[in-house]
């Protein structure tokens, strides 16, 4: 069981295209930014950030995130991912991102000729790729109230942390 639920968690982040991006500022407590991210394998997620963004430097300083994986269709699911980030500042990577990244805000696949548009604007943006490795998930899940029926009986617990 232990094996398919985590199989489970994979397959989520894997399938999702958006989460809410969170890290430690240095003032004001946490902050968050709605990202698109792809996956680099089974165990890496890949997000693009300008390098002189507020994503860049907050990890710069503490590498520890959280990654909001969102469903996207209501009633709303989730699942949240801890990872440890390091910051590849090479352009060639951040250009194989973002066509990536195009691919899925597009939900098809870019032509070839969009990679010289794709650089240039990672060139201009000082882009930078974020891979985060994740260590544990959190999960809850969702309780939704469609009608006044789905009260009763409606109960909400705690949950843990898991390995990822």
């Amino acid at each position: 069981m232990h094996d398919a639920e985590r199989a489970r968690r994979r397959a989520f982040v894997a399938q999702h295209r958006t989460a809410v991006f969170g890290y430690p500022r240095r003032d004001d407590g946490p902050s968050m930014s709605v990202v698109y991210y792809v996956m680099d394998g089974d165990d890496r997620i890949l997000v693009s950030t300008m390098r002189d963004r507020g994503k860049a430097k907050a990890v710069a300083r503490n590498p520890r995130v959280s990654l909001c994986v969102l469903d996207e269709q209501w009633p709303l699911s989730y699942l949240l991912v801890y990872a440890t980030v390091e910051v590849d500042p090479g352009l060639d990577g951040a250009t194989d991102l973002m066509m990536r990244i195009s691919e899925v805000m597009a939900g098809h696949p870019m032509p070839p000729e969009a990679r010289a548009d794709a650089e240039e604007m990672c060139r201009r943006e000082h882009r930078v790729v974020l891979t985060l490795s994740p260590y544990a998930t959190f999960r809850t899940p969702p309780r939704h109230v469609r009608e006044a029926t789905d009260l009763q009986g409606l109960t909400h617990w705690t949950s843990t942390s898991l390995p990822w």
